[in-house]
């Protein structure tokens, strides 16, 4: 008992020590985020009055009535009225709801009008929520044509309990939204597979994500800095996975985050027709792997929970045609990649996956290749598991046919077959599609 206490104690001492987070919900808030927004200011307040008018009647109905129980009661004497109905009373008790409601209507009413008022917005954000994570586009103003994925960065270790939580424990992200500051802001809301909600507490604003149709909303930030929010639907196992971070900037600072963005979309555009190296696809699939598949499979690529390690994997190191299949089209708790990754992006991961930790099979994958593959015609070589059982075979096989001497022949045979199928301009040759 003395050691479960003591747990329970070092428990609490880490649950108290994990600080306020920054612009998201601080340690035993019970009210609302400081407001940000002009809606957001509006919600509060009338969060505040009809909170206030519903004290003050749950303590006058209350009120009278342990009074009159108390002062009334039969151990006085006091007998109980005999009486009907009285038109007094129920006048009285009909008019005052009625009023009360029309209080709490109006300003209410004034505020969800302009919560829908989307028109004349500075810049123009399309949201898409995707399992687990999110998806902007910026449509129109000021970044036009900038378009990013945002996803978390919590470690698993954290999640797993393996090492302590930060202040931003499930609220950090490796690119947030970024807009500026004093200008309005719409949002269009859209899914690619579930319901989902986007939701940032201090700017007032919660719109649902859903599959086949679009939501709007707006806000306007009035002071720079980060904000967090989550989605507020239930999504899939990994919701609690997917959060929102905004940072809003200065106009000079936004004009500079812009000009940033373009550069280095110009610079990492991406060429479908082009045929890589094995160290361009090696680069950049370990950026696709870093920001869309980490977060599952762990950076080590030993897996966590309902996702299987990478390392070692039967699918990584067997027919590269079931690797691209399963990247393209999903499966289980694997979503499908084929929808949010382009042809460039799924050859470089895949060849990422297939050349890293402890995975050495050689194979490059080209975009065309994935081309091919979207339209039924999938890459064929890259069994590494069964290659190392086929040749043995194939070469008893031989010398049982051709005698002692092609026996002497064949292991060198196959030795020299297994040295080609390694090397990276052999597999190429091999997976490259047929002219």
């Amino acid at each position: 008992m003395g050691v479960l206490a003591s747990c329970g104690l070092l428990s609490a001492h880490a649950a108290l020590a994990v600080g306020d987070s920054p612009g998201g919900p601080a340690v035993n808030e019970i009210n609302f985020q400081p407001p940000v927004t002009k809606i957001a200011e509006e919600l509060y307040h009338l969060h505040m009055m009809m909170l206030l008018l519903c004290t003050v009647i749950f303590v006058g109905v209350f009120g009278v009535m342990f009074y009159s129980i108390f002062k009334h009661r039969k151990s006085k004497g006091h007998k109980a009225a005999n009486f009907h109905e009285s038109t007094t009373v129920e006048i009285i008790w009909t008019i005052v709801p009625f009023v009360i409601v029309v209080l709490m209507a109006l300003p209410a009413t004034k505020t969800v009008v302009a919560m829908k008022d989307t028109s004349n917005a500075d810049l123009t954000i399309k949201v898409t929520g995707y399992q687990w994570k999110w998806a902007y586009d910026y449509v129109k103003g000021p970044g036009e044509g900038i378009n990013f994925f945002s996803t978390l960065t919590t470690p698993r270790s954290e999640v797993n309990g393996q090492a302590p939580i930060t202040d931003t424990y499930l609220q950090e992200v490796d690119n947030p939204l970024v807009v500026p500051v004093n200008k309005k802001i719409r949002i269009i809301t859209t899914a690619n597979d579930v319901v989902h909600s986007w939701y940032v507490p201090a700017f007032g604003v919660k719109q649902d994500a859903i599959p086949g149709f679009v939501r709007d909303t707006w806000f306007k930030a009035e002071k720079v800095g980060t904000f967090r929010g989550f989605c507020t639907e239930l999504c899939g196992k990994e919701h609690a996975f997917m959060p929102i971070v905004v940072t809003v900037l200065s106009d000079d600072d936004y004009a500079k985050w812009v000009d940033d963005q373009k550069k280095k979309m110009a610079g990492a555009s991406d060429d479908p027709n082009k045929t890589y190296t094995m160290a361009e696809l090696m680069q950049r699939g370990g950026e696709v792997y870093k920001s869309n598949c980490a977060v599952c499979h762990q950076p080590t690529g030993k897996g966590a929970g309902a996702f299987p390690a990478l390392d070692g994997s039967k699918i990584v190191n067997g027919p590269i045609a079931n690797h691209v299949s399963i990247v393209l089209n999903g499966k289980n708790a694997m979503p499908n990649w084929g929808k949010t990754l382009n042809d460039v992006e799924i050859a470089s991961v895949i060849t990422f996956e297939r050349n890293s930790w402890g995975n050495h099979t050689g194979d490059i994958l080209q975009p065309k290749q994935v081309a091919d593959a979207r339209n039924g015609k999938l890459p064929e070589g890259g069994d590494h598991l069964n290659a190392g059982a086929a040749a043995p075979a194939a070469a008893s096989g031989a010398a049982a046919a051709s005698g002692p001497t092609a026996s002497l022949d064949a292991p060198r045979a196959v030795t020299a077959s297994r040295v080609v199928t390694n090397q990276p301009e052999a597999v190429a040759a091999r997976t490259a599609p047929a002219a």
